[in-house]
């Protein structure tokens, strides 16, 4: 196996056949930014790389990103990154502090292992947010209930979990007795495949790479004594190679994690239980607000559908729409901005003296 391919790149080609590579060129996958420094790994070893004037000058969205595999150029034993070349899929959030940009976390990805600690941090609706803004970006989802030990029962909150209608796997394990360690690394992580940790400040993610690779590359912090939270040490996105050949991409942890929606997402991947439930109403276009003849307000006032699950639909629809009005405000400002330079350029030239 090349070194190549132990990032994945046998992967990747498989499904990017018809990719080109000119001869002057090497490949590299992006394992980690600090700063404006990339660092790629390539055939030759893992090299710190610099963008190229003509990417420098791009949107942050066309920058690489952690797990994005890269064109460089190889000067001595640094590099310089000429372009990205296609991606699979890419996780991303509403960037926070604004409205209407999208803030990309890691590219390539097979699959997200969202952390939830079963100690303060167990919140089934901000769980719900993730699911859906993976769902979104076309990433599936493994659930990962972290500090099992902490609880008696583990079940209701499998339960919970289940009770969302999203048919992910979820996994309870504890970095402290070594609970559930095993099938996370035999049965869930495969050879070859890219995952991606993301989930709040202290729920252990940190924990659970040192237990997966085996060593102590990450620092990881003690307990608070105030809100029995862990203290968050990650601070910087990083793709490491696990010891059964899968790829792991840690994360900081995430106060916000904003939902972007996506229109070439149908309602039935990001919100099944209302989809399924939708089928059955009167109208076809039903928003169910209000609306005679509404399956999921029937659903609801029968107890079969239950309060949380909804206002949580209600709460991300809106947030979604919201974000796709900001984004289609933005384009329209962006457009008549530019109508108007043009106009003035062209006065100038008509009437320079």
């Amino acid at each position: 196996m090349t070194l190549l391919d132990q990032y994945g790149w046998l992967r990747y080609s498989h499904t990017y056949a018809s990719l080109e590579i000119p001869q002057d060129l090497t490949v590299g996958r992006i394992v980690s930014i600090k700063g404006f420094k990339y660092y790629t790994r390539t055939e030759q070893g893992e090299l710190e790389c610099d963008l190229s004037g003509r990417l420098l000058y791009l949107p942050p969205t066309d920058h690489p990103k952690v797990g994005d595999w890269v064109t460089l150029m190889v000067y001595d034993t640094a590099g310089y990154i000429i372009g990205v070349l296609p991606r699979h899929n890419v996780l991303s959030r509403r960037n926070p502090g604004t409205t209407a940009e999208r803030q990309l976390l890691a590219a390539n990805v097979d699959a997200a292992l969202v952390v939830q600690g079963l100690d303060r941090d167990f919140n089934i609706m901000r769980l719900e947010r993730y699911l859906v803004q993976l769902a979104a970006c076309d990433v599936p989802a493994l659930v990962v209930l972290n500090k099992a030990d902490l609880v008696e029962d583990t079940q209701p909150y499998i339960d919970a979990v289940q009770n969302l209608g999203r048919q992910v796997p979820v996994l309870c394990c504890s970095t402290h007795t070594g609970m559930g360690m095993r099938a996370l690394q035999d049965e869930l992580l495969q050879p070859g495949h890219t995952y991606v940790l993301i989930g709040s400040s202290g729920v252990g993610k940190s924990s659970l790479l040192n237990a997966l690779l085996a060593d102590t590359r990450q620092a990881t912090g003690t307990t608070s004594d105030a809100n029995q939270k862990g203290r968050h040490t990650t601070t910087t996105r990083d793709l490491f190679r696990l010891p059964n050949d899968s790829l792991l991409i840690d994360t900081p942890g995430m106060r916000e994690f904003g939902v972007t929606g996506s229109s070439e997402t149908s309602s039935e991947d990001l919100f099944p239980v209302i989809h399924t439930l939708a089928a059955h109403c009167r109208f076809t276009d039903c928003q169910h607000l209000d609306e005679q003849g509404c399956a999921v307000l029937a659903a609801l006032h029968d107890g079969s559908l239950s309060d949380a699950v909804y206002d949580s639909y209600l709460k991300l629809k809106k947030e979604m729409r919201r974000f796709e009005i900001d984004v289609s405000d933005k384009k329209r400002i962006n457009k008549q901005f530019g109508k108007i330079a043009r106009e003035a350029k062209n006065h100038r030239k008509k009437y320079k003296f």
